[in-house]
């Protein structure tokens, strides 16, 4: 199909939905400026979302780097953290207890590691403990077999009761013969397993062990070691954690702490692209991993190294576009360094108000006090581009700008910035022409960093609109759904606090969501909800505070009307002061009931407490259609006098 041809198809989506919501949005009663809208695909849009980039580039924020991060086999790309956390599911996975022989072991015992994730077995290159926790080594009295395990976690060992031990003696004893099945939990543990040593974990450090595999035999002159680590809890397994340093943020932070493997070296993923196993890894090579799960264990059955294996239900990270389940993979990216502006992010918040202000207080800033480096590059077509032209050796490394910057620098004229129109262009190695030319990277800018950058975009901030930026950042005032603490508004804080060291915005109110019949979030992708449109075309958009209200001022037309009809004056308001000297009771009622009305809806509203307003509009256009109108018809209708029927009308007059 081509990038040309695939990019073209997205702009004319987007220009398709973009008339789409136009008419879904004007059928709300929503005003929206559509004559001055703005699109992220546009020049200008793209211009400044380079010159954000740049300027991170240029304070030390951006950084090339190799990292474990949520990765979609799906959509073949890395997705952020916030992400990653849209979209988890309840969903049963197996759960596996293996062996790792301790070598040269007096009591050949082994060490026994838990996971949910077997395919990242093969991948394994040392074992975690912590270091503050007792550990024992133990003996099966059935079995012979040794293990070791924290103390805490010893319960989560299996009872290996044989079958057959009747001239063992032991095995005969009523007391154990009661025994659980094999894998299950024994009901007489204590005295299955014989006490052999007890230690703490600081202890176990250095001591090598054989792997389950050798398809990583060449680094065992550092690797198949336990290292320590806090992070490493006993609430769940065996307190002894396996490490795939490819595949586990905590797992390759550990290994590169404790030289297992060394950071600026090239990692080996033995998992590709789509999720399948490379050739390193022979016996499952072009195997997508979460299928290979079932083999993989059989595998470490056959070996003698299963201990015990059964299924858990837990909390799992699926792509929020491809709804594909999500793995962990070390992946060469652009990080932006939020880790170092943490403090500053937290700082920034302090300074925002938010209704309700729990939000800020808990959910935000606990998400910015977790915050960590952002990888802003994607492996798409669509969307901008990375400004990053490098040369072949990576020595040599230019960030634009500006399109006027890669023109100068390239010699070549720039009408579009979607990569089909500038992935060709290079640029001349300041070092020589020996050295070549310099390419862009191949990566587009993860959406987020797009629309994170739309506070100075949409005006093409800083080549136009400088005065009007200044005078307007932070912005006023933001209307967003509690999900987007972990989106839209993380990342607006982000860069306008990397930017310019403050927030984006002042005030902000969260609102909730409405949830479908399923008590799910409503979805596009799972079409969980009926269209909005049949909704409103069935039962009115706004009906309930328009229909109400325009019935009050038909009212009022078709009888000021009917004063000329009958010959009488037109009909002409009287004015607000001749209104406060009525003598009708239920005039002085509306009119002070609209008085409270508009003292209440200024108080709220400059408070940002939208939520309180439409409940109380409500109640008014109850009170003045039934009964301030109900209970006026005489005189509205001219029954009780001219007089009496022209205060009347300018009483509703003043209230519609």
């Amino acid at each position: 199909m081509g990038i040309d041809k695939y990019n073209d198809e997205c702009r004319s989506i987007v220009t398709r939905y973009v008339e789409e919501w136009e008419k879904v949005i004007t059928r709300t009663g929503r005003w929206i400026d559509f004559r001055n809208d703005y699109k992220t695909m546009d020049l200008k849009f793209m211009e400044s979302v380079w010159w954000v980039f740049s300027q991170l580039y240029e304070k030390g924020l951006v950084y090339k780097g190799f990292k474990v991060m949520p990765y979609s086999t799906g959509c073949k790309t890395v997705l952020s953290n916030f992400e990653a956390g849209q979209n988890y599911k309840d969903v049963p996975d197996p759960e596996i207890m293996m062996a790792f022989p301790i070598i040269d072991d007096p009591h050949n015992a082994s060490f026994v590691a838990w996971t949910t994730t077997p395919w990242t077995l093969p991948s394994n290159l040392a074992l975690c403990v912590n270091g503050n926790f007792d550990y024992v080594k133990v003996r099966n009295k059935y079995t012979g077999r040794v293990y070791v395990v924290a103390e805490s976690r010893l319960s989560a060992l299996p009872v290996e009761k044989p079958k057959s031990s009747v001239a063992n003696g032991p095995a005969g004893d009523p007391k154990t013969s009661s025994s659980k099945t094999r894998g299950g939990k024994s009901e007489n543990l204590k005295d299955s397993y014989e006490l052999l040593e007890k230690v703490k974990g600081n202890e176990l450090v250095k001591k090598k062990y054989e792997p389950l595999f050798n398809y990583f035999s060449d680094l065992s002159d550092t690797a198949f070691r336990v290292v320590a680590d806090n992070y490493v809890t006993d609430d769940s397994g065996t307190g002894i954690v396996h490490c795939a340093p490819a595949f586990g943020e905590d797992d390759y932070r550990v290994c590169i702490e404790n030289q297992i493997i060394n950071k600026g070296e090239i990692l080996i993923v033995a998992v590709d692209d789509d999720g399948c196993f490379t050739e390193r890894i022979t016996d499952f090579s072009g195997r997508y991993v979460k299928d290979a799960d079932k083999d993989i264990i059989e595998n470490v059955k056959a070996r003698g190294r299963l201990v015990k294996s059964g299924s858990c239900t837990h909390s799992y990270p699926f792509c929020w576009r491809s709804d594909t389940p999500l793995i962990y993979r070390a992946v060469p990216s652009w990080f932006v360094r939020v880790e170092d502006l943490k403090a500053k992010l937290l700082e920034n918040n302090k300074q925002t108000y938010w209704v309700p202000d729990y939000v800020k207080e808990k959910r935000f800033h606990n998400w910015l006090e977790n915050a960590r480096d952002w990888a802003v590059s994607r492996s798409r077509f669509w969307g901008t581009p990375l400004p990053v032209w490098t040369s072949e050796d990576g020595e040599e490394v230019i960030v634009m700008d500006s399109v006027a910057k890669l023109e100068k620098l390239s010699g070549a004229k720039v009408f579009d910035l979607h990569r089909h129109n500038i992935d060709h262009i290079t640029i001349p190695s300041s070092r020589g022409p020996e050295f070549g030319v310099l390419r862009r990277v191949d990566d587009v800018f993860d959406c987020w960093f797009e629309s994170g950058s739309m506070p100075y975009a949409y005006i093409h901030y800083p080549f136009e609109n400088v005065e009007l930026f200044e005078k307007n950042f932070p912005g006023q005032f933001i209307a967003e759904g509690l999900d987007q603490t972990r989106g839209w508004l993380s990342i607006l804080m982000v860069l306008s606090t990397a930017l310019f060291g403050k927030p984006a915005f002042r005030n902000l109110c969260c609102n909730g969501l409405v949830l479908a019949e399923d008590g799910k979030k409503m979805s596009k992708k799972l079409k969980n909800y009926p269209s909005p449109m049949e909704v409103i075309n069935d039962y009115g958009a706004v009906k309930d505070v328009f229909l109400p209200w325009y019935n009050a001022y038909r009212f009022l037309v078709q009888n000021a009307k009917r004063l000329e009809v009958e010959g009488l004056a037109p009909f002409s308001p009287f004015d607000i002061g001749t209104l406060k000297n009525s003598s009708n009771v239920l005039d002085q009622w509306i009119n002070s009931a609209t008085q409270s009305l508009v003292h209440f809806v200024r108080q709220e509203m400059d408070a940002y407490r939208l939520y309180t307003v439409v409940p109380y509009l409500l109640k008014f256009l109850d009170n003045l259609t039934n009964i301030y109108v109900r209970f006026n018809r005489k005189r509205l209708k001219g029954r009780t006098g001219e007089e009496d029927c022209r205060t009347a009308l300018s009483t509703l007059y003043s209230v519609c």
